[in-house]
């Protein structure tokens, strides 16, 4: 736990914390049976507001590892290196904990219609590691981390721009003659995670065993982090903020244009991270960070980001705080007029959902969840203290 930098950029601390903030709210409504269609996934192919928010962050993701490792002028050497294994272990670990913590909660619940005495009940529920996810969100930020961090240290820059176009090449070859793009357990990222992790250790997506975040999908999900990565080259080597605006413009808008132009053969498809969709958010984030950069460090309009900021400067300690919050409230349970209820339902069902409805009733409840993490956040942006995992 640190004193929050002076050096930090306002504008990258903005968009993480927009990132951060809309990945909580996506993750959180009321009901997951009653979700606004911006605010939901795309159920295969296509690409919605909210398949955005997450590689944004990675985007940033990769903006931040140049940022850090610049300091160390990119040698490496022993206390760098152990650094970044560190960094990753942990990270990863962070995930690995919270899907466990979930899943124990969940395995007490069902363990309910047995004679089990309390503590055999939580020993059974704590040691239920033949069903837990072994991969995830922070898992994935956990490994394109490190491998970014490691080919930073280890590779000349100029060949990183080779690595990502022949990475996303030879990917989408793999998907062609793998069925990647069908939505089945013959698809070749099933095959491939099912191998290697177990039907078990996997996502279910619509009861197929597809993970959003598997191992295959996490390869080009790199690509993505050191696009991030080269951007922020351009960033920090570059002094003066409208020639920073103009060159992450045109970044974003080559992007973002090759990213549509290609998805009539290869489709934007988070589930599988395909190379559109890696160039596209790759594309838009750039743009979009170009458009704070001006508003924010150009015209000086800075009142509108406080909130923002709140969540950028600490967005993996809110994100997994959110996880554990969510995790509690959704099974923490009591008895309300005569019927067992989790504390979510209570908050949706009973507080809110008879005043707004059903679907802006689920929106009410994920803002004010995020408004609650906000206010952790705020506290330690206020103490200006800045946690580092």
């Amino acid at each position: 736990m640190t004193q929050k930098p002076n050096s930090r950029l306002l504008s990258l601390d903005i968009l993480r914390g927009i990132t951060i903030a809309g990945m909580i709210m996506v993750n959180n409504p009321g009901s997951w049976s009653y979700v606004y269609k911006p605010l939901g996934h795309a159920a295969w192919n296509g690409l919605t507001p909210t398949d955005l928010v997450f590689p944004f962050f990675m985007f940033i993701m990769g903006i931040s590892t140049y940022i850090s490792l610049r300091k160390f002028n990119f040698e490496f050497n022993k206390p760098t290196l152990l650094k970044i294994i560190k960094r990753t272990a942990v990270i990863f670990l962070i995930g690995l904990g919270l899907g466990w913590l979930s899943l124990s909660f969940g395995t007490y619940r069902s363990l309910s219609g047995e004679e089990l005495g309390f503590f055999e009940r939580l020993l059974k529920s704590i040691t239920n590691f033949e069903h837990i996810r072994i991969l995830g969100v922070m898992q994935r930020l956990a490994i394109t981390y490190g491998i970014t961090a490691l080919i930073a240290i280890f590779i000349k820059h100029k060949y990183i721009p080779y690595i990502i176009v022949i990475t996303l090449i030879g990917y989408f070859l793999l998907l062609i003659f793998g069925d990647g793009f069908e939505f089945s357990e013959n698809n070749i990222i099933s095959v491939i995670d099912r191998t290697i992790l177990g039907t078990n250790h996997m996502y279910k997506d619509s009861g197929l065993a597809i993970d959003p975040e598997g191992l295959l999908s996490t390869i080009p999900s790199v690509c993505h982090v050191l696009i991030g990565f080269c951007c922020g080259k351009v960033l920090l080597t570059t002094k003066d903020n409208n020639e920073r605006i103009q060159r992450l413009f045109i970044i974003g808008a080559i992007m973002t244009f090759l990213g549509f132009l290609l998805s009539y053969g290869c489709p934007f498809n988070k589930k599988i991270w395909s190379p559109t969709f890696v160039i596209v958010t790759c594309g838009l984030a750039s743009t979009l960070l170009a458009l704070l950069i001006w508003i924010i460090d150009v015209k000086g309009y800075k009142k509108w980001s406080v909130f923002f900021e709140s969540f950028g400067i600490n967005p993996l300690f809110i994100y997994v705080a959110a996880g554990v919050f969510s995790i509690l409230l959704g099974n923490i349970q009591f008895i309300y007029d005569e019927k067992l209820i989790s504390t979510k339902n209570f908050i949706y069902q009973i507080c809110i959902h008879p005043y707004f409805g059903t679907y802006f009733g689920s929106l009410v409840y994920a803002l004010l969840f995020v408004g609650f993490n906000w206010v952790i956040g705020n506290i330690l942006y206020k103490k200006k203290i800045y946690i580092k995992i």
